[in-house]
């Protein structure tokens, strides 16, 4: 069995294979099974009957028969009248997932974290998400600016919850603003959607209705986790409503540095600098590439005068780069250049 791939299971939930069977019983049983134990049959996996412990990865728990009948009766009503014979099949599956029933106790708050491992069951568990949202949806979307597939990828879910006048809130980054896509994307959504923009944000979130979350749970997000337990919902629609609180909507113009030549990226990158942070660490924090980055830091260093990184990092300290805006009177440096010393002073 063990050199069985995709193709030899050629099945639903609702006719596992013999192989297929056996494990699935077996997680049932003992409430899981380690993963090699499901590398035979990738089905169990592919059809949600199997999923990642969220405490370890390492092992698989299954999905409760009472919800897979749940899933089976939705899609059999959908085909029902397309197939008649497929009822009686069901049913019969039904009857087998209600025999085994009784062996795991029905799903308990742990349920409410549920890993999705794989972008198939990510954007399956996304649509399931829209499907239901009937008021509003809350996304947090760090990066630069967004690539035309990633936005064309959600844009029917975007359109269908427009279409029933689900109202959507997005956060970017400033550095977003620069992409016609984006404002292409906003156009086309018009009063449904909003969007503002600060020059950085927390990872990918996206908040259906204030009762399910999303998340990626690694770094190239090709595993999410799907959150529906209140206390961590509504801490996570907290940060959302105060990271909205400060940004500025797409329309807005940025506001001024209140220092000649310097613009208000680069008074952004002088903060993350002033933090003792590496360029590359700074261009991912602010949506813009290494490259980029490395350019602003250095028309920054000839705007304040500076020969060498130490003493870039004292510059930025006496013009108050380094936090919030100070008030201009009390800013060192009233023009552009290093001021009255010569560069080599420090």
């Amino acid at each position: 069995m063990a050199g069985h791939g995709t193709d030899r299971h050629p099945h639903g939930a609702d006719r596992l294979c013999e192989a297929g069977d056996r494990v699935y019983s077996r997680a049932v049983r003992r409430g899981r099974v380690p993963r090699t134990d499901a590398e035979a049959v990738p089905c169990l996996v592919e059809l949600a009957l199997l999923h990642p412990d969220p405490d370890d990865m390492t092992w698989l728990v299954p999905t409760s028969p009472q919800e897979v009948m749940t899933r089976l009766l939705r899609g059999v009503y959908e085909e029902v009248s397309a197939s008649q014979a497929r009822v009686g099949e069901a049913v019969a599956a039904f009857e087998w997932y209600a025999g085994l029933g009784g062996r795991v106790q029905a799903p308990t708050e742990g349920m409410a974290i549920r890993v999705l491992d794989g972008l198939p069951r990510i954007r399956a568990a996304m649509d399931e998400a829209t499907e239901a949202c009937t008021t509003e949806v809350l996304t947090v979307q760090p990066g630069g600016i967004r690539r035309e597939d990633e936005l064309s990828e959600g844009l029917h879910r975007a359109l269908e919850m427009r279409r029933r006048g689900v109202r959507m809130r997005d956060l970017y980054t400033h550095v977003a603003r620069h992409g016609q896509g984006l404002h292409n994307y906003m156009e086309l959504m018009g009063e449904a959607a909003e969007a503002r923009t600060l020059d950085e944000v927390v990872e990918r979130l996206i908040l259906f209705d204030r009762k399910v979350a999303f998340i990626p749970a690694n770094a190239d997000r090709t595993i999410a986790l799907e959150l529906r337990h209140p206390a961590l919902v509504d801490y996570l629609v907290t940060v959302f409503e105060r990271l909205w609180r400060l940004a500025l909507p797409l329309a807005a113009p940025l506001p001024e540095t209140g220092i000649e030549g310097i613009t208000h990226r680069e008074r952004s990158i002088a903060a993350l600098l002033a933090e003792g942070h590496q360029d590359a660490v700074v261009a991912e924090r602010l949506g813009i590439s290494v490259r980029t980055c490395r350019a602003h830091i250095a028309r920054l260093s000839e705007t304040l005068g500076a020969a060498s990184r130490t003493q870039l990092g004292v510059r930025i300290a006496q013009a108050g780069l380094d936090g919030p805006p100070r008030s201009p009177d009390l800013l060192p440096f009233s023009s552009p250049g290093p001021g009255p010393e010569s560069p080599t002073a420090l």
